[in-house]
């Protein structure tokens, strides 16, 4: 049975996962979430109803790194997103810093935009693109003489840092000093399965609630 990925081309861990997919050409059925059916099993499937969420001859893998490893297990391409060993500790703590240090202040920021004027927090975000600022300055000296984010090839890791990097750089500027931070974030849009990601979800800019700058 083919691999289904409930999905939305504009979702930042949605990206996270199809970049693998697409790095190894790995077969699979799209199952986009605006589809009234397709949101319906998703919510049948895990009812907290986040995405992506993947299918494997019926098994449900929920949570985009797990996915990548799941991925990796199971489905195996000609790049590795988990290196063995010692190396793989290195990897997973990117992952893990993209995803809560990166992606996730980006999103407290859009989500202040979506609750509407009337519920705005400029508190909240104010202290998000404070802590953005300072995950921006550690990330700009952990990069120094690396090409990916860890372990010396393009991982998990850097799955995670691509849409995180895309999307926080919208709400807030990578200062124009942080020239290992800029250049990653140009290495990860340059790359082919990034490409094809960002070009997907193009059509959909307009849901971006601070609006889509004209670059990128």
């Amino acid at each position: 049975m083919m691999l289904e990925l409930y999905a939305h081309p504009f979702s930042s861990y949605c990206w996270k996962v199809l970049i693998p997919l697409y790095e190894n050409d790995t077969p699979f059925e799209y199952r986009m979430i605006e589809d009234p059916a397709n949101a319906a099993e998703l919510a049948r499937l895990w009812p907290p109803g986040k995405f992506p969420l993947l299918v494997d001859d019926g098994r449900p893998v929920i949570e985009s790194s797990v996915i990548i490893e799941h991925l990796q297990r199971f489905h195996p391409g000609a790049v590795a997103f988990l290196p063995e060993g010692d190396a793989a500790l290195e990897v997973r703590m990117l992952d893990r810093i993209f995803d809560n240090h990166v992606m996730n202040q980006m999103n407290r920021v859009v989500a202040d935009a979506l609750r509407g004027p009337e519920r705005h927090d400029p508190i909240e975000v104010e202290q998000a693109k404070a802590a953005l600022q300072k995950s921006y300055a550690w990330l700009e000296t952990w990069l120094e003489g690396r090409e990916w984010a860890a372990a010396g090839a393009f991982s998990l890791a850097d799955c995670a840092a691509a849409p995180a990097l895309f999307y926080a750089d919208w709400v807030d500027p990578i200062p124009e000093k942080l020239v290992n931070l800029r250049a990653y974030r140009a290495r990860l849009l340059a790359r082919p399965s990034v490409v094809r990601a960002v070009e997907e979800a193009r059509p959909y800019r307009a849901y971006f609630p601070l609006g889509a700058p004209d670059r990128d």
